[in-house]
């Protein structure tokens, strides 16, 4: 296939896969209250209502805390399952690797619907904080891979250097192993942050409706009808996400944290 073909398939395809995002950011700045495309005028005052309205603003705050909550937990679960899948190479250890795996291996549904049953037997359905904890396992995953590509990139010449200097195992973790993983750490953070902002499965069964996300609360203004308002919540989620991510690509190395190795690595 000549290279004049693979450009033009390249192409098409990535205006097939932008093609919908364009229409939601055309309805996000329809004047009229109608999800209409193209746009009969322009207005931003849709974006306004986000942070305005009360409700919206509501959903806004809840949604960032959550999702702060939620990936700060799942980097606080991953990071000992990821060392200690580092620093014991024995078969059984690798259960420990498909636990943290399976929440988000199993179908959402499936996942939501234990945590529904769990909190509801122990007496905390509707809780603010059962969503968070929620969150924090159902992504779980995320950190872990990347924090399992962090403590195989470690040079385990250092950590033998460090121990033949006397350096126990808490103090290289402390001092050698940590600043080496902190770029994975973060990009960990990202990913289970950016996914617990539009998640709404998990979030609907730990919460139903005591709490409004803004995914909730997009589902729930959908029975009232539907309004340019819900496009505009998805343009700043698309535009946040590409931010964050951007991010990481900009100061984090992000081919590295999704497993590649640069040519100055040595052999590997």
């Amino acid at each position: 296939m000549s290279t004049f073909m693979i450009r033009l398939f390249m192409g098409a395809m990535a205006l097939f896969l932008a093609a919908p995002l364009a229409v939601v950011a055309g309805v996000s700045v329809n004047e009229r209250k109608s999800l209409s495309f193209p746009p009969q005028g322009f207005s931003l005052e849709w974006y306004a209502q986000i942070f305005t309205d009360p409700g919206w603003r509501g959903a806004l705050v809840n949604s960032f805390g959550v999702a702060v909550g939620a990936s700060l937990l799942s980097v606080i679960v991953a990071f000992p399952l990821a060392w200690f899948l580092w620093r014991y190479h024995a078969p059984w250890a690798r259960i420990v690797q498909i636990l943290g795996l399976a929440p988000f291996i199993l179908p959402p549904v499936i996942t939501a619907l234990g945590f529904l049953s769990f909190w509801s037997m122990a007496g905390f359905y509707g809780q603010p904080w059962t969503v968070v904890i929620s969150h924090g396992i159902f992504f779980v995953t995320l950190p872990l891979v990347t924090l399992t590509l962090g403590f195989e990139a470690v040079d385990d010449s250092l950590v033998e250097a460090a121990a033949t200097m006397g350096a126990d195992d808490r103090t290289i973790l402390r001092t050698v192993i940590f600043p080496l993983i902190v770029p994975y750490i973060i990009s960990g953070l990202a990913f289970a942050f950016v996914l617990s902002l539009n998640e709404y499965i998990v979030a609907y069964m730990a919460v139903g409706f005591t709490v409004e996300t803004l995914p909730i609360k997009i589902f729930n203004s959908l029975r009232y009808g539907y309004t340019p308002t819900m496009a505009s919540v998805t343009v700043v989620f698309v535009v946040l996400a590409v931010l964050v991510f951007g991010l990481i690509a900009r100061f984090g190395d992000l081919p590295r944290l999704l497993g590649a190795w640069r040519d100055d690595d040595g052999d590997r």
